[in-house]
């Protein structure tokens, strides 16, 4: 199984919610549950901030791959850093090695993706906040574990990384 994790949504959505960080661990050790993981990789965005660094060495200590991109910042003072093309290439691509596949975001963009993968043989779950996420998504998913239902269990609070 592979478990493949869109930082910025999961940071966004706990942030919004809860005003407290994800406890990216305790959300892989439940996406495993107790099955062979062959990848879980975490894509991040570099935003040049102070904690960034350290943030993503915890997750690397914590088991994920971390793949990460520079936050672009077009004229006009736009943004963007969002991984939705390089996640979805990432679960095609090593899908052929994986049976269940664990998509860790609230966003509909991914819809696609999951449908694709699901016509191609493999089980998509996707874990995140039921109140950010998709409506579409959750039908679609195999299964969809909301983080909302045991919120302390996922979240950090009061507390660096």
């Amino acid at each position: 199984m592979g478990v493949f994790i869109d930082v910025a949504n999961m940071y966004h959505s706990a942030k919004n919610l809860y005003s407290a960080r994800v406890n990216y661990k305790e959300i892989l050790t439940k996406a495993v549950a107790g099955r062979k993981l062959i990848r879980a990789i975490a894509y991040v965005v570099k935003a040049q901030i102070g904690e960034e660094e350290s943030f993503f060495s915890a997750l690397d200590k914590q088991g994920f791959e971390v793949k990460s991109k520079d936050l672009q910042i077009f004229p006009g003072g736009m943004k963007k850093g969002d991984w939705d093309v390089g996640i979805t290439i990432d679960m095609i691509k090593m899908s052929p090695q994986l049976d269940s596949i664990v998509l860790v975001t609230g966003d509909g963009d991914y819809l696609p993706a999951v449908q694709y993968l699901q016509f191609h043989g493999r089980q998509v779950e996707v874990m995140a906040f039921g109140k950010t996420t998709s409506a579409k998504l959750v039908e679609v998913a195999d299964d969809f574990i909301d983080l909302s239902t045991e919120s302390r269990r996922y979240l950090i609070t009061n507390r660096r990384y």
